[in-house]
């Protein structure tokens, strides 16, 4: 739906910069001309052919919030790699360990010392105490979809209207009009129908919950406990803790996907909370921003799991792959977890994410518009609606394409990138008020064009 009125003021703006964008950037057009010949459509991975502009900006190099890419033009950053550098570039104690773990080896289908110290810490930090490592959350939550049928029985996963678990096919699942579960709109190649595998629900809805559970259905419930692939939906006071009791009490496997929910703090909306669920899911930012993810189990499940599994065909059971748990991983979530992403930097994280969001929504209501800002923790996000979204369907009913389109342009003319598709910010360890600043600057000069 379109939030902003004159659309041909909005072209008219949008290909304004889309000159000023080609004009600074001719050596990732000539690099992306010569990546046509062996990339599909000239990208390592086809949605990186979504951001603004006729062709993607092509990076050098990256330390800590900033980037510079071939044409020596530098960059805040408040993408970072979609959380997975939440950690900032190349934080140095991270960069120590993968130099010194290359030099030993990579990966060995062994385990290493490592992997134990991680499990340990992501342990304290997040209550469930048996810990799996993957090669990204994706991995993870496709396994913990097995197991959870595995172990109870159950053929469906319940997970809420517009949820993100990466590329898990059982999760790209929304609502009709009538309330029935059905494929998310341009669901690449679906192996079945999404009503088959998976019940969604409403966020902020416990009836619609309880009604799914009750069915006997219902092996696992997957949810983030706060959208942010759709928008940044937060939970109302109680609903989380009410979910976790309806499990209990229809024993549905209670799991939280905390990759993207992790900016809450150091243990997540699972420790800010005190949430005691029966899995967790990381990935990507616990690695520094090396490919990983992470699986972690209560006692109780994962004495279930244990018992459940034939150690004879475990490797051929659909969990796991031969580069899960490497020690180039392990290594560099050990050094991540241990010194980059610490209780002291989160509190830094989340003043400077605090300062971004008052900024933004002083803008917004000195222009007087019906848009708002939400945050989690060191992540922020504005959209196109007048109050904060309660489901993940009304956030992707305030979404407007070209409008986000050309705020994203102009944030990259000003030297910022932005969280791709959405108008979302994260703040690393490295990040600083002067980055902060930046994007105030940006975003009232990109009001002001529209708005006058």
């Amino acid at each position: 739906m379109q939030k902003y009125q004159d659309r041909n003021r909005l072209a008219e703006l949008f290909q304004k910069e889309v000159a000023v964008y080609t004009a600074k950037h001719p050596a990732s057009e000539i690099a992306h001309e010569g990546a046509q010949e062996s990339l599909l459509n000239g990208v390592p991975m086809l949605w990186m052919a979504k951001w603004p502009g006729p062709f993607p900006i092509y990076v050098d190099s990256a330390k800590g919030a900033r980037f510079q890419d071939l044409d020596g033009n530098e960059f805040t950053d408040f993408c970072l790699g979609d959380t997975g550098a939440m950690s900032g570039h190349a934080p140095d104690a991270t960069v120590r360990a993968v130099q010194e773990q290359i030099a030993k080896g990579a990966t060995f289908m062994l385990p290493t010392k490592d992997a134990s110290i991680n499990g340990e810490i992501l342990s304290e930090r997040f209550g469930v105490p048996k810990w799996q490592f993957t090669l990204s959350a994706t991995d993870a939550n496709r396994h913990l979809i097995r197991f959870a049928r595995q172990v109870t029985g159950r053929q469906k996963i319940a997970v809420h209207d517009y949820c993100y678990h990466g590329s898990v096919d059982e999760t790209f699942a929304v609502l009709d009009e009538q309330g029935n579960t059905v494929s998310r709109p341009n669901n690449i190649g679906k192996p079945t129908a999404l009503s088959n595998t998976t019940i969604s629900l409403p966020f902020n809805d416990l009836d619609a919950a309880e009604r799914a559970f009750a069915s006997g259905e219902v092996a696992l419930l997957l949810i983030e406990p706060g959208l942010t692939n759709i928008g940044i939906v937060l939970p109302e006071p109680g609903y989380l803790e009410g979910l976790q009791e309806l499990c209990r009490k229809y024993e549905v496997i209670f799991a939280l996907d905390e990759t993207h929910t992790l900016s809450a703090g150091i243990g997540g909306i699972t420790k800010r909370d005190n949430l005691a669920p029966d899995a967790v899911v990381l990935g990507k930012t616990i690695g520094g921003g090396v490919p990983v993810g992470a699986l972690g189990f209560s006692s109780e499940l994962a004495s279930r799991i244990a018992s459940n599994l034939e150690l004879e065909s475990i490797d051929v059971g659909g969990v796991g792959g031969t580069l899960a748990g490497n020690a180039l991983s392990m290594a560099a979530v050990r050094a991540t977890l241990q010194e980059v992403l610490t209780e002291e930097n989160f509190v830094k994280m989340e003043e400077l994410a605090v300062l971004w969001q008052q900024n933004t929504q002083r803008i917004i209501d000195e222009h007087k518009l019906d848009w708002q800002v939400s945050r989690i923790g060191c992540r922020g996000e504005y959209s196109f609606r007048a109050t904060a979204p309660l489901t993940g369907a009304e956030a992707h009913e305030a979404e407007d394409f070209e409008l986000g389109q050309f705020l994203q342009l102009h944030a990259i003319n000003s030297g910022i990138l932005m969280t791709p598709f959405h108008n979302m910010i994260l703040i690393s360890p490295a990040t600083t008020e002067e980055d902060v600043e930046k994007h105030r600057v940006h975003f009232q000069s990109a009001v002001e064009a529209l708005f006058g």
